[in-house]
């Protein structure tokens, strides 16, 4: 079976994407979670993922490193990963990509913290041309595929990609307009994004850097951890 390394379900953006994927396919897999640490986690995490950063998957006692990577791993092992029409996987491919390597701003304005709710000061402009491009994206795969998700009737990897946006844009009160913000509504409502969000609720963990984070741009209105 396989073993995810992750960290916090409250922070983890990353390990949110296989997590998810994995749960919502019925992908059988064990998941080793150890948190933040503060500060550097280097030295925490380079004991069992080869970068030193989570997530990671074990299979077999082989790792295999970078959710994009994990997720190209798994698409060769089991049906369903992408999209099964092929404009509708280029796209889904494409988008997943696009999520894995831009929208710095997004990333650093609005940190994942599932548990809080904060009312956002100023908006930077490149947050709002992040919020635009996300928008497009989400609007246009919809639009083309038919949804309700956004490589059409089945939820896949794409999805998974754009998993820590909805969590962004619950905490953040983000709104991205058109048919984009049902479906985040919808993905709020899948049972592996309301597992996750649960045990989020219920981790003990504050790290000090993560929580900081979350009041550089705005101010927490509501914290619904109970952990």
């Amino acid at each position: 079976m396989y073993e995810l390394v992750m960290a916090n379900k409250n922070y983890s953006s990353w390990s949110l994407r296989p997590w998810v994927l994995m749960r919502a396919k019925g992908i059988a897999f064990t998941e080793r979670l150890i948190p933040f640490p503060g500060g550097d986690s280097y030295e925490t995490y380079r004991p069992h993922t080869p970068s030193g950063r989570v997530p990671c998957l074990i299979d077999g006692g082989k790792p295999v490193w970078d959710s994009l990577a994990i997720v190209e791993y798994l698409a060769e092992r089991h049906p369903g990963v992408w999209p099964e029409d092929a404009d509708a996987r280029a796209w889904a491919r494409c988008a997943s990509a696009e999520m894995h390597s831009s929208f710095e701003t997004l990333r650093n304005v609005c940190p994942m913290n599932c548990g809080v709710r904060v009312r956002l000061g100023e908006r930077p402009p490149m947050l709002e041309r992040d919020l635009a491009r996300i928008a497009e994206l989400w609007n246009e795969g919809l639009t083309r595929f038919g949804g309700p998700y956004l490589g059409g009737a089945e939820f896949t990897a794409v999805d998974a990609f754009f998993a820590p946006v909805v969590f962004r844009a619950q905490s953040f009160g983000l709104v991205f307009g058109g048919q984009a913000d049902a479906y985040g509504h919808h993905m709020l409502a899948l049972p592996a994004m309301q597992e996750w969000y649960r045990a989020a609720l219920q981790e003990p963990w504050r790290e000090p850097g993560h929580e900081a984070e979350i009041t550089q741009f705005g101010e927490i209105t509501a914290d619904e951890r109970t952990g």
